[in-house]
């Protein structure tokens, strides 16, 4: 049934493998050491593009999966830095320099994969050179002052020159790119007010298979808050909003505040730390709703909340006004205070979200990495048309005449 819902909502490119397949792709991602949300976009985009070389700044093999190690991965001189692969982003200033140091002549599609420094490469002329962008640098850009704040003395007092000159790099780049996308309208957003494009929206991949709701007798008496516990992400908000109401809240991760969270907490507040990936899709499904104190750019975990069946309690702000739409998959509270959160919650007890499992399911699907490869391969298509790179290749599969 998840493949007819999906492919009813958005249509693979007949031709796409056989135009595209002699292309020489390369994605360029800035740095490879975990598995997170971005990383799961390099997948999804090996999918479609097998043949793709990856370039990174740092390549961590241990932390990587499979799938991505299976490919040819070339680093920048970055990774040959002291303590490159721990200390990476202590490197930042050395980015800029080390993606213009590639070489990228021989490829026709260059798929640049932007949170870091991954745009700034400089393709052949007649080359494609799309842009997947998860989120402007938020360190040089709107969180800026935030991370000036909790930075050591030494970062803070270079921070200001240093921002400034990557400031002027990330925008002179943005002129390289061909066509952004976005995984978000707030990205969108964000990538006008900053680089002046406009962009897609194209919504990451989210393993909707991988979820599923349980009966409505597994559903548990709880809220569930789960993520790094990082103050952008306002988990106190949370854990100050469930000590007040007396109503049983389960955080689910680690991080800075995890202790000064555990000292805050009343007792109705459990905190399970990181969990086996089994535990996590358990608690998924069978928690009353998922809070979402913070502001993200896409927010994956709520998704996921979604194809478990369960709806979601969200802070009207971010990538959270693209994925939960009131009264179909969860409820909004306007603004970051401890009786707005209370007031939402009450508001979803009331409401028939909380048994309607199979509708905010089918919400949920719209986000599936399906959907996500359908509207890329589309995407990509018209950009290589528009700039004119896709070769039409002989018998022998040699190069012929551009078309």
């Amino acid at each position: 049934m998840l493949a007819s819902e999906v492919n009813d909502m958005s249509a693979f490119p007949a031709d796409f493998r056989e135009r595209t397949k002699d292309l020489k792709v390369a994605i360029v991602h800035y740095w490879l050491v975990n598995m997170r949300g971005g990383e799961k976009v390099v997948e999804a985009l090996l999918d479609l593009f097998p043949q793709a070389v990856i370039i990174t700044h740092v390549y961590d093999r241990d932390k990587i999966s499979d799938k991505i190690n299976a490919q040819e991965i070339r680093e920048t001189f970055v990774s040959r830095l002291p303590g490159a692969r721990k200390h990476y982003q202590k490197y930042l200033p050395f980015m800029p320099r080390a993606l213009e140091q590639m070489d990228l002549q021989e490829f026709d599609l260059v798929i640049s994969s932007e949170s870091g420094p991954a745009k700034g490469i400089i393709p052949r002329p007649d080359a494609t050179h799309l842009c997947y962008c998860h989120s402007p640098m938020r360190y040089i850009w709107d969180h800026y002052h935030a991370y000036r704040s909790s930075a050591g003395r030494l970062a803070r007092m270079a921070m200001p020159s240093l921002a400034h000159r990557l400031r002027i790099w990330d925008v002179t780049t943005a002129m390289r790119v061909d066509r952004f996308a976005a995984n978000s309208g707030f990205v969108s957003q964000r990538i006008k007010s900053f680089y002046r494009r406009e962009a897609d929206v194209i919504f990451p991949p989210v393993a909707c298979a991988e979820f599923a709701p349980v009966p409505a007798e597994e559903v548990g008496d709880h809220y569930l808050l789960a993520g790094e516990l990082v103050a952008y992400k306002r988990p106190d908000l949370a854990v100050d909003a469930f000590t007040q109401s007396g109503r049983k809240l389960v955080v689910v991760g680690d991080g800075e505040m995890r202790a000064s969270l555990e000292a805050r907490a009343g007792s109705n507040v459990t905190f399970m730390g990181r969990v086996p990936f089994a535990e996590l899709k358990r608690q998924f499904a069978s928690c009353r709703a998922l809070v979402f104190p913070g502001e993200e750019d896409f927010g994956i975990v709520p998704v996921e909340v979604m194809a478990s069946g369960r709806p979601v309690v969200a802070y009207a702000s971010g990538g959270a006004l693209d994925t939960v739409i009131p009264g179909v998959s969860g409820v909004y509270f306007e603004g970051q205070t401890v009786s707005d959160l209370n007031a939402a919650i009450e508001q979803i007890e009331a409401s028939p979200l909380l048994e309607a499992s199979s509708d905010i399911r089918a919400h949920a699907l719209k986000f599936d990495e399906a959907v996500f490869q359908a509207q890329f391969a589309q995407f990509a298509l018209s950009a290589l048309d528009e700039k004119g790179t896709c070769r039409r290749f002989d018998g022998a599969g040699a190069h012929a005449d551009q078309t």
